[in-house]
């Protein structure tokens, strides 16, 4: 392989439609997953750029990368499965007045400080405390934003929370509820989507790129454990985890998120019986009635005329974005290692193409 050219896996058929261009989009990220799918499988697939650039390891369609906030709608989707099966109630106030629908729609009013230092080098994972970790930001952040239900404020917290209850319904360690309830009945496997890094050699390096406003203020932002060395214009980041796995820690690649997608898409879900799946994606409102770009795990926007759902996820060294179009019928997800990768644009430029 010619050292700078870009490798690329071949894209799967198109039905006739012509290919993406991705020649510019490499410039802009070192390696690059998308997928676009149906409730029948693959439409589209392409990956391509590198997964590390010192060893010059292509990125592949198993390559895994960190998910980040992505995790947030299969969090959401565990506790709406404890819904179903009674329990867990979604109006029933747990602490302070705040429900879970409170802590699912982003209305708890919860605080929501910058997590890009809520993560620890994966070297420690093993002996991490997550508790004592939850515990330090709670007592750092103890007080409420606001009336619980009054307005839509994004938090971090609130989802490291759910993690909570989910182990509180459950009686399980929340990963293992999620890996046996949620992940294993659509047939995802761990080498797809998981809380843990299952091959250190198939698992991307996340960078900075060096002309960014990430970069410079890096050693306000991260600790400087986690800041690699230079290999060209990008700056690596130490392989890490999110010290919360339900507001964060899904590692994966584009095909297990596609999975779970696919599973929402189609006519049964493996997960949901049809009156919680609809629930799920209920827009939610606070509690004067207003109306909010949100439901039950996921956010809600609008594109070329359609409404879809949405779930991005970006932290130090990558940033993905996973979209699902219920009146197209499809769903698309991006995942690159590149944090500052526009992963909104780059949907909204090549979802159309795949559109009826």
């Amino acid at each position: 392989m010619v050292l700078g050219a870009e490798p690329t896996q071949g894209p799967s058929a198109m039905s006739g439609r012509a290919v993406p261009d991705f020649t510019k989009v490499l410039r802009k990220t070192p390696g690059i997953q998308y997928l676009v799918l149906n409730s029948q499988g693959t439409v589209y697939e392409h990956d391509g750029g590198w997964a590390d650039l010192r060893s010059r390891a292509p990125m592949t369609a198993g390559t895994t990368m960190m998910g980040y906030s992505m995790s947030k709608t299969i969090t959401a989707a565990a506790v709406m499965r404890l819904v179903q099966d009674r329990k867990v109630e979604l109006d029933l106030s747990y602490d302070a007045d705040i429900a879970v629908r409170h802590l699912l729609s982003h209305t708890s009013g919860i605080p929501n400080p910058i997590p890009l230092r809520w993560v620890h080098l994966a070297a420690r994972h093993a002996r991490f405390d997550e508790q004592a970790a939850l515990n330090a930001v709670l007592a750092a952040h103890p007080r409420l934003r606001r009336r619980p239900g009054s307005k839509y404020a994004y938090s971090n917290i609130g989802y490291w929370l759910l993690g909570r209850v989910v182990e509180r319904a459950s009686g399980q360690p929340f990963t293992s509820y999620v890996t046996t309830q949620v992940l294993q009945p659509i047939g995802v496997s761990p080498g797809e989507l998981g809380y843990a890094i299952p091959n250190p050699n198939r698992h991307a390096t996340g960078y900075l790129e060096k002309y960014s406003v990430m970069n410079l203020a890096k050693r306000l932002l991260i600790a400087p454990e986690f800041i690699g060395t230079y290999t060209g214009r990008w700056l690596q980041i130490q392989s890490h985890y999110p010290n919360g796995p339900a507001f964060g820690g899904l590692v994966g690649a584009a095909r297990g998120f596609g999975t779970f997608l696919r599973d929402q898409l189609a006519p049964r879900s493996a997960i949901f019986d049809e009156r919680t799946r609809t629930l799920f994606c209920e827009p939610q409102r606070t509690t004067d009635g207003a109306p909010i770009q949100m439901t039950l795990g996921w956010h809600i926007g609008v594109r070329h005329g359609l409404r879809y759902f949405f779930k991005e996820g970006g932290g130090g060294g990558f940033h993905s974005l996973m979209r699902m179009y219920p009146q197209q019928g499809i769903a698309s997800v991006v995942m690159t290692n590149a944090t500052g990768f526009d992963v909104d644009g780059f949907l909204d430029a090549f979802d159309p193409k795949f559109f009826n």
